[in-house]
C-alpha cells in the first residue's frame, strides 16, 4: 500500500525481510518491488517515506514503525540516531553476527559467481563495545541543535562542542556526552579538555570561517592501558597551550606521552604536518604474540586489537606455512601480517604504496629481530609487475589484504600469471573481494571463506578468503 502527498510519496506496511549492503534493511511492497530502507531493522514492520524511486526498487527512510522487530535491542548510547556511528546498537549483537555472515555469503556466490565452499561460522568480537583503540573527535563554535533548541525561545549556553561530525553536515558537530567506542578514560579525557576549554575561554574552531584555536582531539591507546593524546591546533597560543597540557597530564596520569600540531589548512589530515612532541617519547609501543611494534601519531594500526590479533592468528591458520615457503604480502600497510607470519616462513615479500608505512615495517622487522622480510614501497599495479617477478624468487604463498576498492584488474592478472599454490585474500569489503575471486575462479578454487567481525555495532565486516590453485 501506498499513499502520496504533493511532497512525499510514503510506502505502509512494508516488513522489513534482511539486510543490506551499508547496513539498510530490505523490505518487499506488495508488487515484489524492493525497498531499501535506513532507520529500521530487519523484522520491524515499517512506514517508509521514499528519497528515490528506480525502476527496480525504492530507497526510503522510516517514517512510523508499526510493529518492533523481535531482534531490537535498547541501544546505550544517548546519541543514537543522530551520530553517525554505532547504526546497529539497536540490534541484538547475534543477529549482527547472522546478517554480517549472510551477507558475505551472497557476496561470494551472487557477484563472485562461486557456489561450492565452506563457510566457516563468523568470528565475533570479543568486546562489543569499548573495542576501539584510537578516537578522533572535532572541536567546533557551532553545536548541532536538536528540532527542539532550535524552535524552542530558552537560551541553551555555549554552543561549543567537542564530539562527532553529524553526517552530510561537515560544519556541524554532535557535543559527546558519552560514547561506547573506546574505553576510559577517553569519555573522561575529552569532558576534561572540553570543561577546560569553555571555562577558560579558548577558542574552538569555526569551521566555515576558518579560524580558531581547538581544532582537533586525537586518543590512542594499546593493550597495557598506555595512552597518547594529540592536539590538532589552527594556530599557535603558547601560553593557552602550555596551560591546557599541564592540566590534562596532572589529571591523566595515564597518558604517557603527548603530542601536538599547528594546522592552519583547509582539512584535518595531519600526514602531511610535522608533529611535535610535548611531553614523553612520542609514540606508544604494542606487542602481538611476542612481536613489537611502535605506534606513533600518523601510524596505521588495527583499531580493534584485540580482534585484529584473531585475524592475523587466522590468516596464518589459512597460509598452513610449514616454514619452507616464500611469502608474498599484497598492500602490507607497515608490514604486521607480513612480519606475523615471518616466523613461519622462509621468505616474506611486502608491497606497499605508502612510504611511511614501509619506513615502519622495515623498522618494525629490525626491532623483531626478523631478517626475512623485505619490502618495497609503489603502485602495486606498477610494482608488482613482470619485472618485479623476473628478479624474486616465485611466491608459493600469497597473501592480500587490499583496500576497501579491492585489487586493481593488472594485479589480479599478475597474480594469476605468478600462480602461487595458494592464495589468503583479507578484505574489509566482500562485495570487490567477490569481484576479484570471480576473476580468478577459472584457475583457483575457494576452498573457504571466514567473516571476522572487527566492528561490532556497525554494518562493517571482515572476510578472509582461501583460495587454491587447480
Amino acid at each position: 500500500m501506498s499513499r502520496k502527498n504533493k511532497k512525499n510519496l510514503v510506502l505502509e506496511n512494508i516488513k522489513l525481510l534482511t539486510a543490506g549492503a551499508k547496513g539498510v534493511a530490505i523490505g518487499k511492497t506488495e508488487d515484489g518491488k524492493t525497498v531499501l530502507v535506513s532507520g529500521a531493522i530487519p523484522g520491524d514492520i515499517v512506514n517508509v517515506r521514499v528519497k528515490k524511486a528506480k525502476s527496480k526498487y525504492y530507497e526510503g527512510e522510516a517514517v512510523d514503525v508499526l510493529e518492533k522487530s523481535p531482534f531490537r535491542t535498547e541501544p546505550k548510547c544517548v546519541h543514537f540516531g543522530t551520530c553517525g556511528g554505532c547504526k546497529w546498537q539497536n540490534m541484538s549483537y547475534e543477529k549482527q553476527l547472522d546478517f554480517k555472515q549472510e551477507e558475505v555469503y551472497n557476496n561470494i556466490k551472487r557477484i563472485g559467481g562461486i557456489e561450492d565452499f565452506e563457510t566457516v561460522s563468523i568470528l565475533g568480537s570479543q568486546e562489543q563495545y569499548f573495542y576501539r583503540n584510537k578516537m578522533e573527535f572535532s572541536f567546533s563554535n557551532a553545536r548541532w541543535l536538536t528540532q527542539y533548541e532550535i524552535s524552542s525561545e530558552e537560551n541553551f549556553g555555549s554552543k561549543d562542542a567537542l564530539g562527532f561530525h553529524i553526517p552530510g553536515m561537515w560544519s556541524k558537530i554532535l557535543d559527546l556526552k558519552e560514547c561506547f567506542l573506546q574505553e576510559d578514560p577517553s569519555n573522561a579525557i575529552r569532558l576534561a579538555v572540553k570543561g577546560y576549554a569553555v571555562e577558560n575561554g579558548l577558542d574552538f574552531f569555526d569551521v566555515r570561517n576558518h579560524e580558531g584555536f581547538l581544532r582537533t582531539l586525537m586518543m590512542r591507546q594499546n593493550s597495557k592501558g598506555e595512552w597518547m593524546v594529540l592536539f590538532q591546533l589552527f594556530r599557535e597560543e603558547k601560553e593557552n597551550r602550555e596551560k591546557l597540557f599541564a592540566f590534562i597530564l596532572e589529571k591523566f596520569p595515564q597518558i604517557k606521552t603527548l603530542v601536538y600540531a599547528i594546522n592552519p589548512k583547509a582539512n584535518d589530515s595531519i600526514y602531511d604536518l610535522d608533529i611535535n612532541v610535548y611531553f614523553g617519547e612520542g609514540y606508544l609501543m604494542e606487542e602481538m604474540d611476542g612481536l613489537k611494534f611502535k605506534i606513533g601519531p600518523k601510524s596505521f594500526f588495527q583499531t580493534n586489537y584485540k580482534q585484529a590479533l584473531e585475524l592475523y592468528r587466522k590468516t596464518l591458520e589459512f597460509a598452513d606455512l610449514k616454514g619452507d615457503e616464500v611469502v608474498y604480502d599484497l598492500y602490507t600497510g607497515t608490514g604486521t601480517i607480513a612480519q606475523y607470519v615471518a616466523r613461519n616462513a622462509k621468505q616474506v615479500i611486502g608491497i606497499e604504496s605508502v612510504q611511511e608505512a614501509i619506513n615502519a615495517a622495515i623498522e618494525h622487522a629490525e626491532l623483531n629481530g626478523l631478517t626475512n622480510t623485505t619490502f618495497y614501497c609503489g603502485d602495486m599495479k606498477n610494482v608488482f609487475n613482470d619485472e618485479f617477478m623476473e628478479n624474486h624468487p616465485k611466491a608459493d604463498v600469497l597473501i592480500t589484504d587490499p583496500p576497501r576498492d579491492g585489487m586493481h584488474q593488472k594485479v589480479v592478472e599478475q597474480i594469476l600469471k605468478l600462480a602461487p599454490e595458494k592464495v589468503v585474500y583479507v578484505s574489509c569489503n566482500s562485495a570487490t573481494q567477490a569481484r576479484d575471486l570471480a576473476l580468478m575462479k577459472e584457475h583457483y578454487t575457494v576452498v573457504k571463506i571466514l567473516p571476522v567481525d572487527m566492528f561490532p555495532q556497525t554494518h562493517h565486516v571482515e572476510n578472509i578468503a582461501l583460495l587454491i590453485k587447480k
